[in-house]
């Protein structure tokens, strides 16, 4: 009760210096604040206040809008001047209901905003806890970086939020800026690729800034510039939007580039367009690039002057690998753990080491929750698939060792690195225990 007393407080103290729906910085220092995030899946996870209960943000350029996902968590969440209506989003399914919410207040550690309007979730489509294997909350995007500019260091893990009245841009000869175009919020950069794997032709593509896409790129099919999948390709479940599953074509192209910077032979999600009609309401859009390009940069993302600029990182020439199993695994929540504890004994005889000396073991059980992985989605022709892998299998151990061992990033990654790896799996289906093995499988 004291900390609700405190926030209200403060959050009054400052409402006659701030305007409405806009952040602002308070505080000793208003020029810039740094904040520490998690970098899971390529995605940024920040803290974020709302209405005074501590969150998990994705910071996302790809939204014009705060959304909140209705959980757990966010049920306790008191919301002011609420409506309800329906939306469409990327996917194949029906509209979903929404709830939108004004006059709430946001805050990013010293950077607040009184007046803040955002849009729950009623049913999470996205489910994108269980697909990170950690809380998430929520996702924002404009509503902040519109008031601000940033400075993402994937390296350090962590974004400076900076005051546009007071920051100064620094010289930089190994940087890169290119100009942002807004449409309805969400930022796009013209830049060049080269899409036909046969001819050494490159097109301009204009694709939007998307750093809640864990994927390196995505281009549209069937846009005027002519997109299409190269002839080597396998069909995936690329990920899930508001309105449902996206589906589309994995592939790679030889190259991407991004002014004097070139990235050499990105993985690529080329979507159909079913999945991507609400996305393709920009008729100039022809894809985004997302968070497996962009964590290969320092990024200065900045709304108010409309640019970006990028100085590459020592990941720049890492190859790109993509999931060769065609398992989707997903958190399923925690279960009790029985572990043993195996503590040495010496029986000395007075206190010195002698021969003879009695040295015994003991066995101690401790039970502890540990995370629970599930196969979500086992793709139709992979390694997996062939091996018999059904959907709804509970993981219990990965090569030999536990699965709740690992994290689920852990084990997406064991999945992605080199072809013709063994993958032995324990799983649990219903009451029966199975074992399967199969190899991780270049498919193009």
């Amino acid at each position: 009760m004291k900390r609700l007393i405190l926030y209200i407080f403060v959050l009054l103290l400052y409402t006659s210096v701030l305007s409405q729906g806009k952040f602002q910085f308070y505080g000793k220092n208003t020029d810039k604040q740094e904040v520490s995030f998690k970098l899971i899946n390529n995605l940024i996870i920040i803290p974020l206040e709302v209405n005074g209960h501590k969150l998990s943000f994705i910071l996302d350029t790809g939204v014009n809008k705060t959304i909140l996902f209705n959980g757990i968590d966010s049920d306790s969440i008191s919301l002011n001047n609420v409506n309800k209506f329906f939306v469409r989003g990327l996917g194949s399914g029906e509209p979903i209901e929404v709830l939108s919410s004004k006059g709430n207040s946001f805050r990013v550690k010293n950077i607040l905003s009184s007046n803040q309007e955002l849009y729950v979730v009623l049913r999470d489509s996205f489910n994108l806890s269980a697909k990170m294997g950690t809380t998430i909350h929520g996702i924002i995007g404009y509503d902040l970086l519109k008031d601000v500019i940033v400075k993402i260091n994937y390296n350090r893990k962590s974004v400076v939020f900076y005051n546009p009245k007071t920051y100064k841009v620094q010289k930089c000869r190994k940087c890169e800026t290119f100009p942002l175009q807004f449409y309805k919020n969400k930022p796009y950069i013209d830049v060049e690729a080269r899409i036909d794997t046969i001819n050494n032709v490159t097109i301009p593509v204009k694709l939007l800034i998307d750093s809640g896409g864990s994927d390196a790129m995505w281009l549209f099919e069937g846009t005027k510039k002519n997109i299409k999948t190269p002839i080597k390709h396998f069909r995936d479940v690329l990920g899930e939007g508001m309105s449902g599953t996206i589906y589309g074509n994995r592939s790679k192209i030889p190259y991407l580039s991004l002014g004097k910077f070139l990235i050499e032979k990105p993985t690529v999600s080329f979507l159909d367009t079913i999945s991507t009609l609400n996305a393709r309401q920009f008729k100039e859009r022809n894809g985004s690039i997302g968070g497996n390009i962009l964590n290969r940069f320092k990024v200065w993302v900045d709304y108010p002057n409309k640019k970006i600029t990028l100085k590459k990182n020592a990941s720049l020439k890492k190859g790109f690998f993509y999931n060769m199993s065609g398992l989707h695994i997903i958190y399923d929540g925690k279960e009790l753990v029985k572990e043993v504890i195996r503590k040495k004994t010496e029986d000395t005889y007075g206190g010195e080491n002698k021969e003879g000396d009695i040295i015994s073991f003991i066995n101690y059980y401790q039970y502890k929750f540990k995370p629970k992985y599930k196969i979500n989605v086992v793709v139709e022709g992979s390694p997996a698939y062939k091996a018999g892998i059904l959907k709804g299998d509970i993981i219990m151990s990965i090569n030999g060792q536990k699965s709740y061992e690992y994290t689920l990033e852990e084990i997406m990654f064991l999945f992605q690195t080199k072809p013709n790896r063994k993958i032995k799996l324990k799983v649990k289906r219903g009451f029966v225990y199975l074992k399967f093995e199969f190899k991780l499988e270049k498919r193009i």
